[in-house]
């Protein structure tokens, strides 16, 4: 008996591991651990256990469909994991666990463990690369190292994946009769404590739903994507991340859609494509990033010396900062975004990183495990190096004397306040010349029911560049 234990690869297409398992006549059983505790302890959101164990449900009855059992374990904490597969290796006679290959330290350890364990009970373990297009150690410098600049490890990216190319794996073929799949809220041992498993309508589970949107995607937005993409109130993105980041595509389909949309592989700024490719390597380089530097899965900056700055932890502040109350619009427009459905447009996440570590001078940890706490798309490769580069602590870091104006960045990416409207519901009524400094008309018509700004940006802005010029002293 072959082994395929999913995590966060839930597909049929293009999974290494699965296929790997379906290679020869051997029986093959699927497997999805539910840690619950574990979860809590990494800030997984809520919304994003729901949509994973949804797409685990689909996949569930899809595997019974090709005649491929999905067995399912609940073991709260990942250090229990390798004695409960031990048993169920046992239980099901199994001689060979295939799995794709963790970034995340604790889930690196928690896999060693697993091939210790099942290495005194003679099953062999095979991990391979399936959350990347190329394989983390892969794209190194010419002495060996991680790239710490985005720029060269791209160009690196683009050379090494034209060398090399990449296979697209099929979806396994039927391996015998149909098999039965009870649905998963069914059973109740799975959302007790999990709480209501009905995924949010807004964000359906399924490789179909994954594939309509990223052809919906390159045959509608794509050529437009660098001039749109920072626009929230224009649907100029692909809204792909969640699927990403649960494995129900792959970035290699990605990659492989874009090029079979285009007819070639764009290799640079000049080339329509490029803009979103570019996001997809920006993807791999925080995924080589933490399987290269474990530290970055440790709440340590990616600069040591950035450890020293004297940041805030001011409870009220940030709270303020959660709840959408700063006075910024744009800022307490994207919060109340995040809050109510679980995903931030891209450029709206830069500004309210911005605004927390650079205004409000609060530590980026606190930004980095609230967004994880809400986000659908929850992952630490991309979220921990988003905001170490908002906060100037990271690869590739903005230079720390680069600090975003909220004001003005909501003027150019939301001239005319649709977004904000949308969400700020206090200021749904104020005409568009007033949206982005709207205090004095509010006053004006005698109302409060808007925040006054917590801070003066231009004076916060400096307190910010002092900080990290003291670094130099």
């Amino acid at each position: 008996m072959k082994l395929v234990w999913l995590r966060n690869d839930l597909r049929l297409a293009d999974n290494p591991a699965l296929r790997h398992a379906c290679a020869g006549d051997e029986p093959v059983a699927a497997l999805f651990i539910i840690s619950p505790t574990q979860w809590q302890q990494h800030k997984m959101a809520p919304i994003r256990q729901r949509f994973m164990l949804a797409q685990v449900d689909e996949l569930g009855r899809e595997l019974a469909a090709l005649g491929i059992p999905l067995h399912l374990l609940r073991v709260e904490i990942f250090a229990e994991v390798p004695a409960a597969l031990a048993d169920l290796c046992r239980e099901l006679g199994v001689t060979q666990l295939y799995a794709n290959q963790a970034i995340e330290i604790d889930e690196q350890r928690r896999d060693h463990a697993v091939s210790a364990a099942l290495a005194e009970q003679a099953v062999g373990c095979h991990w391979l690369n399936g959350c990347c297009v190329l394989p983390p150690g892969r794209v190194l410098t010419g002495s060996g190292e991680m790239f710490k600049v985005f720029t060269p490890f791209s160009r690196a990216w683009l050379k090494a994946l034209d060398e090399e190319g990449f296979v697209i794996h099929r979806a396994p073929a039927p391996r015998g009769e149909p098999l039965p799949w009870p649905p998963l809220a069914e059973r109740a041992w799975v959302d007790e404590t999990l709480g209501e498993l009905t995924p949010d309508p807004r964000w359906p589970v399924g490789e179909a739903e994954a594939r309509r949107r990223l052809n919906d995607f390159l045959e509608q937005a794509v050529l437009d994507y660098g001039e749109t993409r920072d626009f929230p109130a224009i649907a100029g993105t692909s809204v792909l991340s969640p699927y990403l980041a649960a494995g129900i595509i792959s970035p290699r389909q990605c990659v492989a859609a874009l090029q079979q949309r285009l007819g070639y592989r764009p290799q640079s700024n000049a080339q329509p494509g490029f803009v979103w490719l570019n996001e997809l390597v920006w993807r791999e380089f925080y995924r080589h990033l933490l399987v290269l530097i474990p530290t970055l899965s440790m709440n340590r900056p990616f600069k040591p010396e950035t450890a020293a700055l004297p940041w805030s932890w001011d409870p009220d502040a940030f709270a303020a900062w959660c709840e959408g109350r700063t006075g910024y619009p744009i800022v307490d427009a994207a919060m109340r975004c995040l809050n109510a459905t679980g995903w931030m447009h891209n450029r709206l996440r830069m500004i309210v990183a911005s605004f927390l570590t650079k205004d409000l001078h609060i530590h980026w940890r606190l930004g980095e495990d609230y967004f994880m706490s809400r986000l659908i798309d929850g992952d630490l490769a991309a979220n921990n190096g988003g905001w170490q580069w908002a906060a100037g602590t990271g690869a590739d870091a903005a230079p720390y004397f680069r600090v975003f104006n909220p004001t003005t960045q909501g003027q150019r990416f939301d001239p005319q306040g649709e977004f904000i409207r949308t969400w700020v519901t206090e200021l749904a009524d104020i005409p568009a010349a007033y949206v982005h400094q709207p205090h004095d008309w509010l006053r004006l018509k005698g109302r409060q029911d808007y925040p006054a700004p917590m801070v003066d940006h231009a004076v916060a802005r400096v307190r910010a560049i002092e900080m990290f010029r003291s670094l130099e002293k």
